[in-house]
């Protein structure tokens, strides 16, 4: 954030409107970020606009993050994070409903029959927090906010403020991220900010710019081998990082033993669960072939270090790790997607040479084993690509 300098003159990440909020009166100016933790990608990029903030400009903002749906309405639609953890474990389900609701016409009539339960809720949430700019990373957070910041200034009840979208998606976007009512829209691609025209918004209230990553990713970090010494583990093999996201969901532990069979010998392993704690406890009770050095861990908060230390990274085609691998130099080896949401990135990491795609464990394991051995060069060669198109600067212009 550069509200003041060369940065926001150029319309770089992430606001033109922060010198709007900044110029205001001298007292300290509030921020509220609205999302809804339906997966942790929307949570971690609010997080990572919040620590932003604070990195940047220590108090002089006060930032709250906000999920609009469980805080802020009643049943049924303050069950809206466990109707998406259903709905991706029934991926044709969400496919539909993806696809079902993409055209304009039918989510602004969808928006409209909310607000009429909603409305007060979402007026009382303004109220309480009184934000001098309002910032949405979520596709959801767009239609209901603005509508209700546009009757509470019609009403005399509300200044006129900023509100910015920030997009966590990198190709294949929901149409209810892009609304023609906002101040800027922060896309963090070509495809996407084409997407956005092709939806009404103007050249000046786009800005290209890359995803919203956790601050401690721009952060140098020491040297591989200090790195592995200080997370236990082994300094000379080649290491493969297994991310099962926030829930530890897909398919872990048929990949975990088919890379044990395959290339056990040959490679280190670092499987990351999330609060799947029952798949911690099943894999630390296993015992592995060929000596392999399989570490197990549960949800972490120094993912950076575990993917400095690491050679490859094997994880669903979400796009907040694959943002986050692509500054660590990681080749990735995408085993998944949600239908629909994630479809676009995967062409997105094989299009650019950075990783590939397999579903089945065994194919993966094969992957693995030929990179590590025959394909190092090519290994090495994607790394560079990968560094080459991570943005790590992308918090803190």
């Amino acid at each position: 954030f550069d509200p003041l300098g060369k940065a926001h003159a150029a319309g770089s990440w992430p606001l033109r409107t922060v010198s709007g909020v900044w110029n205001r009166k001298s007292r300290r100016r509030r921020v509220l970020i609205v999302m809804s933790n339906t997966g942790g990608g929307h949570k971690a990029s609010a997080q990572a606009l919040k620590s932003g903030f604070q990195m940047l400009y220590g108090n002089r903002f006060e930032v709250d993050i906000v999920d609009l749906w469980t805080d802020y309405t009643t049943y049924p639609f303050n069950q809206m994070p466990g109707t998406y953890s259903f709905l991706v474990k029934h991926a044709w389900m969400y496919w539909l409903v993806f696809t079902i609701s993409n055209p304009r016409w039918l989510h602004t009539a969808y928006f409209t029959f909310v607000l009429l339960f909603i409305h007060d809720k979402v007026v009382q949430m303004f109220e309480q927090y009184k934000p001098d700019l309002a910032i949405s990373v979520h596709p959801l957070m767009q239609h209901i906010p603005i509508r209700v910041l546009n009757s509470m200034v019609a009403a005399g009840t509300y200044q006129p403020i900023p509100f910015t979208t920030v997009i966590t998606d990198f190709t294949t976007c929901h149409n209810t991220w892009f609304h023609k009512g906002v101040t800027q829209c922060f896309v963090p691609t070509e495809q996407a900010y084409h997407q956005a025209k092709r939806l009404g918004l103007r050249d000046d209230q786009l800005t290209i710019h890359g995803l919203p990553i956790r601050p401690v990713f721009s952060r140098p970090l020491p040297s591989k081998s200090t790195l592995r010494k200080r997370l236990g583990m082994d300094k000379d093999r080649p290491a493969v990082l297994l991310v099962g996201g926030g829930e530890g969901m897909g398919k872990i532990e048929s990949t975990v033993g088919a890379i044990a069979k395959k290339a056990g010998s040959l490679c280190q392993l670092v499987v990351i669960c999330g609060r799947n704690q029952s798949l911690v406890k099943r894999l630390k009770a296993r015992t592995f072939p060929n000596g392999m050095k399989v570490i197990v861990n549960g949800f972490v908060n120094n993912v950076n270090e575990w993917m400095g230390a690491s050679d490859i990274i094997i994880t669903k085609a979400g796009p907040g790790t694959i943002a986050e691998a692509l500054i660590c130099g990681l080749p990735i080896l995408l085993n998944g997607h949600i239908p629909g949401q994630e479809a676009g990135n995967i062409p997105y990491v094989v299009d650019n040479n950075v990783g590939t795609f397999e579903r089945r464990p065994k194919r993966i394991a094969a992957i693995v084993k030929d990179w590590i051995t025959s394909k190092q060069g090519e290994l090495k060669e994607m790394s560079k690509r990968a560094r080459a198109l991570g943005r790590p600067e992308v918090c803190h212009r």
